[in-house]
């Protein structure tokens, strides 16, 4: 029998950062992944770029039935420890927008850092490795495709549902279950929102159109880009808002945002009184959209005959159109998993499960899901690098 001191599940972010941290406090560390290659998220992250912090992170850009569970581990290693040892690889990376940081090169340059610094340490890899028990006697016994390990310490970093094209299972899920951890349901998030048929019809022509706009439900707003597809929308605010999006309920776009509306409905009806109206809005939004706009408002005569209402009507359209999505694409295109394993039964400093000593649940797989644009990898090595001092 294969002995450690520490078996981590998962080679993700969050897995490996865990790894390296324990080896170089000169524990044995075995990280197991059934994938054939680690780091899979990393490798396409960023348009394979890897966002992989961002300079805005605080507590409240994360949504958990806990909010206050990530403030631990997100105080004691910061996004700024992690652009420390990006530096110290000596990667190069910029600030896109809103704080978001890339790599200038490729992902794989973050994946090979980490394999590099996992090896220094002394702590070992194995890929393509499936999982078929895991059981505890004082010790974890995990079997696998290579035989059975026995490890002092199990770390579960196993990740979400997200992208199960590259693998994602709910194994990690399972497991918290067998040991008696609770479970917050899960379901897709920074996902695109998709809409019925006949929706779909109208909004056919705008396919691949894009622009900014302000996309709220309840109290969450977000102010950035928003792609109409030919399932619906997508783009940045529309994937930010699907995490705060329940099935059943509206969400607002204002297609203006930070404009005077009416002041400028009544500058163009001025200057094009005698046009219809999608055609004068044209000076606006793209011609597509314009026209569209003008038939959700119901305004499609000449935009000189439009009465108080009808500008009132038209405004509202503008700044607020509301709209009810059907649903979303679900995991197969969600950037993460919202839930997971309930926070109530970790330790926020430790990451260490409540009432069964020596097993850790890190990353994705809890419940803690951050904003797009970064958010989620410094959960990963945050949550990571706590377990990786404890363990």
């Amino acid at each position: 029998m294969d002995k450690r001191d520490v078996v981590i599940l998962g080679a993700g972010a969050a897995g490996l950062f865990a790894g390296i941290e324990a080896a170089r406090r000169g524990r044995s560390v075995l990280v197991i992944d059934h994938a054939a290659k680690a780091a899979g998220k990393i490798r396409i992250s960023g348009g394979g770029r890897c966002n992989f912090t961002n300079l805005g992170i605080a507590p409240d850009r994360y949504l958990s039935d806990n909010p206050r569970f990530a403030r631990s581990a997100l105080s004691r290693y910061t996004q700024h420890d992690f652009i420390a040892r990006m530096q110290g690889w000596g990667i190069a990376y910029h600030e896109k927008t809103l704080g978001q940081l890339f790599c200038d090169g490729k992902a794989d340059q973050v994946i090979d850092a980490l394999l590099r610094d996992l090896g220094a340490a002394g702590g070992e890899l194995a890929c393509g490795v499936s999982i078929s028990d895991v059981s505890y006697n004082g010790r974890y016994i995990i079997a696998t495709s290579r035989g059975v390990v026995s490890a002092e310490k199990l770390v579960v970093a196993t990740g979400g549902r997200s992208i199960p094209k590259m693998g994602a299972t709910g194994i990690g899920y399972d497991l918290a279950r067998q040991f008696g951890l609770r479970i917050v349901a899960t379901r897709a998030g920074l996902v695109p929102l998709t809409f019925s048929d006949a929706l779909r019809e109208e909004m056919a022509s705008l396919a691949g159109l894009s622009l900014e706009a302000v996309v709220s439900s309840g109290k969450a707003a977000f102010r950035e880009g928003l792609l109409f597809t030919h399932r619906g929308l997508s783009g940045p605010s529309i994937l930010q808002i699907s995490s705060y999006w329940r099935e059943g309920e509206t969400i607002r776009v204002d297609f203006m945002p930070g404009q005077d509306v009416a002041a400028k409905i009544a500058e163009v009806k001025r200057g094009a009184g005698g046009q219809i109206t999608g055609n004068a809005l044209a000076k606006l939004f793209p011609a597509r959209l314009a026209s569209q706009l003008a038939s959700w408002a119901g305004t499609t005569g000449r935009i000189a005959d439009l009465k108080a209402a009808d500008l009132q009507r038209l405004a509202k359209t503008l700044g607020g159109f509301e709209i009810s999505p059907m649903g979303t694409e679900g995991y197969r295109t969600a950037e993460v998993t919202l839930g997971g394993v309930d926070t109530r039964d970790l330790d926020a400093k430790t990451m260490e499960a409540r009432g069964q000593p020596g097993l850790y649940f890190i990353g994705e797989v809890v419940d803690v899901t951050g904003w797009l644009g970064g958010y989620n990898f410094q959960w990963a090595w945050s949550s990571g690098w706590a377990a990786g001092q404890a363990v």
